[in-house]
């Protein structure tokens, strides 16, 4: 653990934390690639650094994800659709199972063997509300776990999810996330006030920050929930803010009565999506777990998306602040930062090592965005 009373230059990030922003992944990790919801029978596309991806439902709703072409003409298949348990391709209509293996060409010839392609499948799971992909080594899918959400099924709470569409390294979304110094640009949308970096821990795969901070919420009574929609009921009250870089992605709570999660899910050097979820706590009201399961069900499936206005207006400001480091580092990326925040250092470290896992060298950049 890393005491914060003082700060000086020599504890500045080394000349070569610039190259952090061209650096990959590790991908023997579980990335969240789409909500349950939104992979169907019509197939979708997705990518993972560099890994262009499909995913679809076979007629049994069974979830495959294959490469994102025909080996015919290196077409998307994305573009194509689902007949029974095979994906068809727009142009020709070759088709694939779940498993990357052409089992029909509408043309074939009697006298024609199908062809010997086999495309990459990656594992999949469906979990806390998410499609789960595996892009790294597949055996390695069986002992790593996806990141636990509990609370997505938990009664108890709800739940409100923001996309993030960011043209940017994934390196400044996990900087803006573990810097709590930034609400000063959130204003009327911040939960939180006056944060103080406590401590600092470090490991190979999380880095955790803990602050004292301020929130605007207290989650104590029935109406409390009320607090969401009307500012004028909220005040100021101590309370622990806790972030973690829990590679890849990111958790934090406030308080008792808050929890978010941000699953991201890098695409390439200059593109990032991540889905922001967002927890409100009601373990406080002992009264409503006595009501019967089916009335509470329906009370949070009603109540989800409740904070989607708060929410969505965090990720729009953030995107824009990340997208405009992004473009200025590609304008100048000799150009020296200054930070006084001891989490962006440990937020680089973090990346380096897992980057060096993933064997992943630093790449060139693009021109512009």
């Amino acid at each position: 653990m890393q005491s914060i009373d003082t700060f000086c230059a020599s504890e500045m990030p080394s000349p070569n934390f610039r190259e952090v922003r061209r650096l990959g992944v590790n991908l023997n990790h579980w990335y969240a690639v789409a909500r349950i919801n939104e992979v169907t029978a019509q197939p979708i596309g997705v990518e993972v650094w560099h890994q262009a991806i499909v995913l679809f439902r076979d007629q049994s709703g069974k979830v495959h994800a294959l490469e994102d072409r025909c080996p015919h003409r290196q077409v998307k298949l994305s573009h194509g659709k689902v007949v029974g348990d095979a994906l068809e391709c727009a142009y020709h209509g070759w088709c694939f199972d779940g498993s990357g293996d052409c089992v029909a060409v509408p043309y074939l010839a009697n006298n024609q063997k199908l062809p010997n392609c086999q495309l990459r499948s990656y594992p999949v799971r469906e979990q806390h509300g998410f499609v789960w992909l595996f892009p790294g080594e597949v055996q390695q899918a069986k002992v790593i776990q996806p990141l636990g959400l509990p609370e997505w099924d938990e009664l108890n709470y709800i739940t409100t999810v923001s996309i993030i569409e960011c043209k940017a390294h994934y390196s400044f979304l996990l900087e803006n996330l573990m810097d709590m110094y930034h609400g000063h640009l959130h204003q009327d949308y911040q939960a939180w006030a006056n944060p103080v970096l406590q401590n600092i821990e470090e490991s190979d795969d999380r880095v955790d920050a803990f602050y004292q901070a301020q929130s605007y919420y207290k989650i104590d009574k029935i109406w409390s929930i009320s607090q969401l929609f009307i500012p004028a009921l909220r005040q100021l009250h101590p309370e622990p803010l806790n972030v973690s870089y829990v590679y890849p992605h990111w958790v934090s709570t406030l308080g008792k009565d808050f929890k978010i999660c941000c699953l991201v899910c890098p695409q390439h050097e200059t593109a990032t999506k991540a889905y922001l979820i967002h927890f409100t706590s009601l373990n406080a009201f002992h009264r409503l777990h006595k009501l019967p399961v089916l009335f509470r069900r329906w009370l949070k499936n009603r109540l989800f998306g409740s904070a989607q206005r708060i929410l969505d207006g965090l990720v729009q400001q953030d995107v824009q602040m990340m997208e405009e480091e992004q473009q200025a580092y590609l304008n100048n990326p000799e150009r020296r930062s200054y930070e006084l925040n001891r989490t962006i250092p440990s937020v680089q470290r973090l990346i380096r090592k897992q980057a060096a896992l993933g064997m992943q060298p630093p790449v060139s950049m693009p021109p512009d965005l």
